[in-house]
């Protein structure tokens, strides 16, 4: 025994790192299982599904309110996606990290992170979870680590691009193998162009930086009005992003060029703007890409994570569900063979097919100086920052969208060559918007292998928040007119629908808790762009 005493006397620091490690790998190990939802889309693939099936086609029916956190005085632009680990459920609003209790809805902790020069809408989107930390960002460009169990900041940093009016970080970030993989917004902003970072989770310091408009190259060259003083202008990140684990690639959604509207002025490509992008996770190379929408004239961001699927007979893809109206299924199989290293980027990536997701109107109808131009999708989407889902046993993808127009007209020429200042939005075009009593939205359902059409429904306000297909058959979804629904996954069929009564524009996830599962929606949308009156932010919890 005495030697047994020496021994842990001597070795007892090694001991509890040891210890550390071994618990460190377990949490990472259970960040995925079928009782948590790891990540804004649950998983590194971003399918949304959940495998719990406790809650079924034949009992959904009694599902009820069973807890509600209310957010107080802290009503914002509620589009958080929730993260659930282990009975702890972690949810964003721009200055505010919370966690609370999954199974009651009791706060835990919540810490308070003042933002002085706010910028953007006031979205955040949530957080990434890893090891024990909890990582978000924020309005004013900084990137801040927590210790998930009482909300510590362990670090707090600014991108480099934190200085540059206009930018700001509203994505929830992503985190695996030592690394959180992060962007930042702005690129309806002028001057702002995109960048994503990998950082060292330990203490934020960068390990590689991505450029979305490279300094030199032949994607450059993409931008000719550039050589007559029109501002690089697009191309950032808002939205989140998706792994391949396997080999080791990280997914992006880069956004629309500026000014958003007029492509006479911008004119070119304007690479790497509206592509779905490949990178190595360990050194940020470009391995391949994909303009999904070319010559954007709408502001038609590719605005939602790409979904990596693998279909039932086997093929590697991607579904990018975009503001354009449009499910667009890629190829990505090139890039699952293992040898990327000397494959040409412009090729790894192809379109299978495209459908549409809501209904569009005048796309192609050039927009006039002199006249109003009425289209739809109009500029708030198609589909937003919730993109699609998918459901391996039925090899369906399901879309959320909007349905609602927009009149544009394009500024004289002359005004339109006069760039507004930094940061400035930037259009180039008068808009009259659709009344918002005229807006809907669609729910539809897709066969991943050719795209054809499984069922659809329409809903009697826009579809913004998340999608979220179970392994018992159902599929969740919620609209801005507070109904919240469940559907027989196969048939459309609904089966359960409640109201919030407050917009709904965040996660709606489900997760298990010492073996009972759950259905919470993030409720309480207040956005200018959403005029959906909102009074309140509530995380509601529903269940048997």
């Amino acid at each position: 025994m005495k030697q047994i005493n020496k021994f842990l006397n001597k070795h007892s620091a090694n001991l509890t790192v040891l210890l550390l490690l071994v618990a460190q790998q377990s949490v990472g190990q259970q960040e995925f299982s079928a009782e948590n939802w790891g990540t804004f889309n649950r998983n590194y693939n971003g399918d949304r599904y959940s495998p719990l099936t406790q809650i079924t086609k034949a009992n959904v029916g009694g599902l009820k309110l069973l807890h509600t956190f209310d957010l107080g005085n802290d009503v914002a632009s509620f589009q958080t996606g929730p993260v659930v680990i282990d009975g702890i459920m972690y949810f964003t609003t721009d200055t505010i990290t919370y966690a609370i209790n999954a199974a009651t809805g009791a706060l835990k902790w919540k810490k308070i992170r003042p933002v002085k020069d706010p910028r953007g809408m006031g979205a955040n989107r949530g957080v990434a979870y890893y090891k024990g930390v909890v990582f978000r960002g924020a309005s004013d460009a900084h990137v801040i680590a927590m210790n998930a169990s009482d909300g510590k900041i362990i670090w707090d940093i600014a991108i480099d691009e934190a200085t540059i009016p206009g930018v700001s970080i509203p994505m929830a970030p992503i985190a695996w193998n030592g690394l959180l993989f992060i962007g930042h917004a702005g690129g309806d902003n002028v001057g702002i162009t995109g960048h994503v970072y990998a950082l060292d989770v330990n203490d934020g310091h960068v390990v590689w930086k991505f450029s979305s408009v490279p300094d030199s190259g032949p994607a450059r060259s993409t931008w000719p009005s550039a050589a007559n003083g029109v501002v690089i202008t697009g191309g950032a990140f808002w939205t989140n992003f998706t792994l391949d684990t396997k080999n080791g690639i990280l997914y992006i959604p880069a956004g629309n060029p500026a000014p958003d509207l007029d492509t006479e002025v911008r004119q070119g490509d304007n690479l790497y703007s509206n592509c779905v992008i490949a990178l190595d996770t360990k050194s940020g190379k470009m391995l391949g890409y994909i303009q999904v929408v070319k010559r954007d004239s709408h502001d038609w961001d590719v605005s939602a994570a790409p979904v990596l699927i693998t279909t039932k007979n086997g093929r590697h893809i991607i579904a990018s569900a975009n503001k354009d109206g449009l499910l667009s299924v890629i190829d990505r199989g090139v890039l699952t063979t293992g040898s990327n290293s000397t494959l040409d980027s412009s090729k790894t990536l192809s379109f299978i097919y495209a459908v549409p997701t809501t209904v569009r109107e005048n796309m192609d109808v050039p927009l006039s100086r002199e006249v109003f131009t009425h289209f739809k999708p109009g500029l708030s989407g198609g589909s937003e920052w919730n993109g699609a889902a998918y459901n391996p046993q039925l090899d369906m993808i399901y879309t959320g969208t909007n349905d609602w127009g927009i009149s544009v007209k394009l500024l004289p020429i002359d005004s339109a060559r006069m760039v507004p200042g930094p940061g400035m939005i930037w259009f180039d075009g008068t808009l009259i918007i659709d009344s918002i009593s005229e807006a809907r939205g669609w729910l539809s359902a897709f066969h991943a292998k050719d795209g054809s059409t499984a069922w659809k429904f329409k809903s009697p306000a826009p579809i913004l928040a998340g999608v979220t297909p179970t392994a018992a058959g159902l599929v969740f979804a919620a609209s801005l007119n507070g109904d919240v629904y469940g559907f027989d996954a196969s048939t459309g069929k609904l089966l359960w629908k409640t109201s919030t009564q407050l917009p709904n524009g965040g996660g709606v996830i489900s997760y298990s808790v010492n073996g009972k599962q759950f259905i919470a929606v993030a409720a309480g949308m207040k956005s200018a762009l959403w005029p959906y009156p909102s009074k309140a932010n509530r995380m509601l919890i529903y269940g048997l």
